[in-house]
């Protein structure tokens, strides 16, 4: 980012976040030169592009004031999660299967649904990169990148690492199909049927299908809604049960958005490094931050190699495209033929037109717009958190992606509310599909990725009165 994006992007982190909120003055352009150590005609460009994107308001001879922001934020969650600390056999597809069919429908209210707006990605432009490249391809491509996948994706792909300093070598990348496929395989490397896993507490439904699915048990970690996991807990966990993995999102995890600080993480590879427990780290929102710089990965810390780190494409670029990748530290070579055995390779077609879109500098120009578009976005759902839902209604206030985690009464039973919202052409996220041990009864993860609507309005409103009906 240039310096006044960045100075931007902070100003309007704060703005989101209540810090500054509205109807307030901004420093004078003097006052945020001399703090921020900038010159006057930066903090000038970071005002206008603030006024461009409808943030804040010049008053003449007066100075500049924000005209957005939530009026009324929702208190955020403050307590870790509770957990038993036992080893669980894990049963929960069915009811992740049967909440998700239901976000598919289009005249739905996404509330529920994992995937921001389709509209929010540049299709176009992609179709554009895949023709282009296309007519380039080398056809031995085809067979000599058969399995790692394409040089030039993988070399595009360390480029965004080098962004963060960290120096990654192209040949230590296994392009997959999906984030997925690439969580899926870290498994297969580090553990066999019957062997558990340390999640975190609320866990990501994916995880939960995936240790299902391979016959693993779960043990779920307390995790604070702002911070991530508890290394005290974690540590405690790591001595009882012996866990051959531990599988966490370290940047805007879902379903709480917590983030975990660049010290925790580096102390959290260090534990497991302690114990020769391997890291399987989901970082598909790492794009998506709204302050002035992407987060690191807990493989930052890696100095092992145990730190199997996943990402795609799926969340900030091209969902349908179903490109993702590892970085396998010690696993690689097992996950390459493990990969090699299953699906062979990813679309090359697909990951030939996302390297030539990276090639030509669009990335980060789509990444901008999206991030401001989720970031007011946020701003304007939870300001209806606190219009429109039961006092008392608990909302975190993550720093990127585009997911929130709602805590309601305790006496609401949000399986009972999601059954008769989606029968009202509304879908939520209920806090039982994140957890082994169905936790979170009064708990939804709420979607802000698609543009509020009046049919948005409408659709909290009913909830709130569905709500209200169960006191």
């Amino acid at each position: 980012m240039k310096r006044y994006e960045a100075l931007a992007e902070d100003i309007a982190l704060s703005i989101r976040t209540g810090i500054l909120k509205r109807g307030e003055k901004l420093p004078s352009v003097r006052q945020t030169s001399e703090r921020r150590s900038v010159s006057q005609a930066t903090v000038y460009q970071a005002y206008y592009l603030l006024e461009a994107r409808g943030l804040i308001r010049a008053r003449e001879r007066s100075g500049y004031y924000v005209i957005a922001g939530a009026s009324k934020l929702p208190p955020e969650p403050e307590l870790l999660s509770s957990t038993s600390g036992d080893s669980t056999t894990v049963d929960v597809s069915e009811l992740i299967f049967e909440v998700l069919q239901s976000t598919k429908a289009r005249d739905v209210v996404p509330l529920g649904s994992a995937f921001p707006c389709p509209s929010l990605f540049p299709y176009d432009k992609l179709a554009s990169s895949m023709n282009s490249s296309l007519q380039q391809l080398d056809p031995w491509a085809t067979v000599e990148d058969l399995t790692t996948g394409s040089s030039e994706l993988r070399r595009q792909i360390a480029l965004r690492y080098l962004l963060v300093g960290m120096h990654v070598n192209p040949d230590d990348i296994l392009i997959t199909n999906g984030a997925l496929e690439a969580l899926n395989l870290a498994l297969l490397a580090v553990t066999r049927p019957g062997d558990a896993v340390i999640i975190e507490s609320p866990a990501f439904y994916g995880a939960l299908q995936s240790l299902e699915r391979m016959g693993l048990k779960a043990i779920e970690v307390a995790t604070h809604p702002r911070e991530g996991i508890d290394l005290d807990a974690l540590e405690s966990a790591l001595r009882k049960h012996q866990p051959k993995a531990c599988w966490l999102m370290s940047n805007f995890q879902n379903p709480l958005g917590c983030s975990m600080p660049d010290q925790k993480k580096q102390n959290l590879v260090a534990l497991l490094e302690k114990f020769q427990v391997p890291l399987i780290e989901d970082d598909v929102y790492a794009e998506l931050y709204f302050s002035s710089h992407r987060p690191l990965p807990a493989k930052a810390f890696d100095q092992c190699g145990l730190v199997l780190h996943c990402s795609s494409f799926s969340k900030s670029l091209a969902p349908g495209f179903r490109i993702g990748w590892i970085l396998g530290g010690r696993y690689l070579p097992k996950l390459i033929r493990q990969k090699l055995s299953s699906s062979l390779s990813a679309s090359l077609p697909a990951q030939e037109a996302i390297a030539h879109y990276l090639s030509k500098g669009h990335y980060d120009n789509h990444l901008r717009r999206l991030r401001h578009t989720l970031s007011v976005q946020q701003s304007v759902y939870t300001e209806a958190i606190a219009r429109y839902l039961p006092a008392g209604t608990l909302a975190t206030r993550p720093l990127g992606g585009y997911i929130l985690w709602l805590e309601l009464a305790a006496h609401v039973d949000v399986l009972s509310l999601q059954r008769l919202a989606i029968a009202l052409g509304i879908s939520i996220a209920p806090g039982p599909m994140f957890s082994a041990q169905r936790q979170f009864r009064h708990c939804l993860r709420l979607n802000y990725g698609h543009p509020y609507s009046d049919k948005t309005a409408e659709a909290m409103q009913t909830l709130s009165k569905l709500i209200q009906q169960q006191s």
